[in-house]
């Protein structure tokens, strides 16, 4: 459990206290208002709000002025239990309230707090009086929209977001990290750097990637074949759409089907646009019959899958509803479990390595409540997932009962440049599928046998892990990673005949290189292909023409003067080559 959302901890504490003070501080300003739920959460609070007129953000300023003279009160926070009645008497004005009393189990008490003029429904913790806040320690950061209990059916409210900290120092520093992430939002860059866009019109969640975008998509998966096929992976294509039976067999109708677009109907049959690409592949190897000697079969594919996400939990390319799954599934005998699990986790962690992300987390999922297979395969699953993670020394954690019904898994987090966590890679052992399609292979004694299937995905979705690495890298990509490596900036029309030399050697050897040739002044240039985080700018002057050679700006206004044009060749080739970050 995240430590600020830790019920023990004095800051969930607190920031539970101050959204009781905020709804206050709502109630003082705007009196006609309707208040409904405000919990802590990672970072900070929240309440929701039904307002007569609705607010802007600049009122979030008129509020926390009113915040700070309510904390000045040093009012405590009381804890009262009360009956059913009493709750519905005080509440009777409040509708949200309401609603929430009549769907209690009426065999918990209903508690409520009071703190300075304001009482409500809270289970708590709180702290034990105001005078523990630091009314500087706080700041409200914005206002969206949300449904009541998240169903689109219901009132739209105004949540009002705000964050709070020990101590000034300590919200200044958030705040600083707020500011770094806005600027590196994938969004925000896509547009800049003309990488990607969607288009509400055509459809939402849909992702169109430009041509600086495509390419470095192209080098990924380039990459990703490369080093796939190294790995002795075979790479698979497969069909968008399946028939309902395909669904039905695999169990997603009944347990995914909220998550999954509309029926198509197409010669009188309904088909689906497939959410995840592993029933397609069981598929392929229910085509013939195998033996324990061919396998293992590692089956990779870049399989664009499409899920039916909620308007509200779309968010740019990190979050759409068809994106291309870096998806495989190792289908193995018992005796090739241990050693195809532990070179997942080594291949795991050499990609993420080549990327630029060295720190890695674990979360290992065990059995839940409810699951399928028996407990000597659950058994032996954890057991190797767990020497895994031990021989390859990544730290985890336990997350007891948190495996899927079908069986357990490592889930490994990236920590970007930000120190923010990312749920990326998943290696998930699965006693459901081979059972309901009916998998088997011939063992060496001649009986059919159930092949265990690992599913694995290392990179996640490519859409959003592109989105994480415009974010990690601030748009300034590593330059093989690049879809413009090094510009070429004549600084007259004189030594126009060797920028066109330079630039066809660097090109011919495979180099992605611009020649510019306008009317503009040699800084400006600079200056644009630096905000468009360009690696290299290859200055060109009568005295590098004189010697045959060139002086290079880098987009973080490092100079090299005069280096030989063939020692320059060189030197990108080899970073380009070993994918130097």
């Amino acid at each position: 459990m995240n430590k600020d959302l830790n019920k023990e901890d004095i800051l969930y504490k607190k920031r539970h206290s101050i959204a009781h003070v905020m709804a206050e501080a709502v109630r003082d300003l705007f009196p006609n208002t309707k208040i409904a739920i405000g919990p802590p959460i990672k970072d900070g609070f929240y309440y929701d709000f039904e307002f007569k007129k609705q607010i802007t953000e600049d009122s979030l300023l008129d509020i926390e002025n009113r915040m700070r003279e309510i904390l000045k009160t040093g009012s405590s926070f009381e804890k009262e239990i009360i009956s059913v009645e009493q709750a519905l008497e005080i509440f009777k004005d409040e509708p949200y309230k309401i609603d929430l009393i009549k769907n209690f189990d009426l065999q918990n008490e209903i508690s409520i707090y009071k703190s300075h003029k304001f009482v409500d429904l809270c289970r708590g913790p709180h702290v034990d009086n105001m005078n523990k806040i630091d009314p500087k320690a706080f700041k409200l950061t914005s206002i969206a929209g949300a449904y009541w209990r998240g169903n689109e059916k219901n009132t739209m409210l105004t949540r009002i977001y705000g964050t709070l900290w020990n101590n000034e120092k300590e919200l200044r520093s958030y705040l600083n990290l707020r500011e770094e992430i806005k600027k590196r939002d994938h969004r925000k860059l896509g547009k800049e750097l003309d990488l990607f866009s969607i288009h509400e019109e055509i459809g939402p969640g849909l992702v169109f990637f430009h041509p600086n975008g495509a390419k470095i998509r192209a080098l990924i998966e380039d990459f990703w074949r490369e080093e796939h096929s190294k790995n002795g992976y075979d790479i698979l294509f497969t069909p968008h759409v399946g028939k309902s039976w395909l669904w039905q067999t695999s169990g997603h109708l009944d347990f995914y089907k909220d998550s999954m677009f509309e029926k198509i109907e197409m010669d009188k049959s309904d088909y689906y646009l497939k959410p995840m690409n592993c029933p397609f592949h069981i598929a392929i190897y229910n085509t013939g019959r195998h033996s324990y000697r061919d396998l293992p079969f590692r089956w990779a594919e870049l399989g664009t899958v499409y899920r039916y996400e909620k308007i509200g939990a779309l968010h740019g390319i990190m979050r759409a509803r068809g994106f291309t799954q870096d998806d495989a599934h190792i289908i193995c005998t018992h005796s090739q479990v241990v050693d195809e699990i532990k070179e997942v986790l080594r291949f795991a962690i050499y990609m993420w390595n080549k990327f630029g992300f060295n720190n890695l987390k674990a979360y290992l999922s065990t059995k839940p409540d409810k699951s399928v297979g028996n407990d000597a395969d659950w058994e032996m699953s954890l057991k190797v997932l767990e020497e895994a993670l031990s021989d390859f020394k990544v730290p985890y954690e336990i997350d007891k009962g948190g495996g899927a019904f079908y069986g357990p898994k490592i889930d490994l987090k990236i920590v970007d440049s930000l120190e923010r966590e990312w749920q990326m890679s998943t290696i998930q052992f699965d006693f459901n599928l081979p059972e309901r399609f009916n998998m088997t292979y011939t063992a060496e004694d001649g009986k059919e046998k159930r092949p265990f299937m690992i599913h694995r995905a290392l990179l996640g979705s490519i859409e959003r892990f592109f989105g994480i690495l415009v974010e990690h890298y601030g748009g300034a990509f590593p330059l093989w990673l690049s879809p413009i490596q090094a510009v070429i900036i004549p600084v007259n029309n004189i030594v126009e005949d060797y920028a066109i030399k330079v630039f066809n050697k660097f090109k011919n050897e495979g180099i992605r290189i611009k020649l510019d040739n306008s009317s503009s002044r040699m800084n400006a240039k600079i200056r644009e292909y630096q905000a468009k985080k360009i690696p290299y700018m290859f200055i060109i002057g009568e005295r590098e023409v004189a010697e045959e050679r060139i002086s290079i700006r880098t987009r973080t206004n490092e100079q090299i003067n005069g280096i030989e044009l063939n020692e320059a060749l060189k030197f990108i080739l080899l970073k380009v080559k070993d994918k130097e970050i």
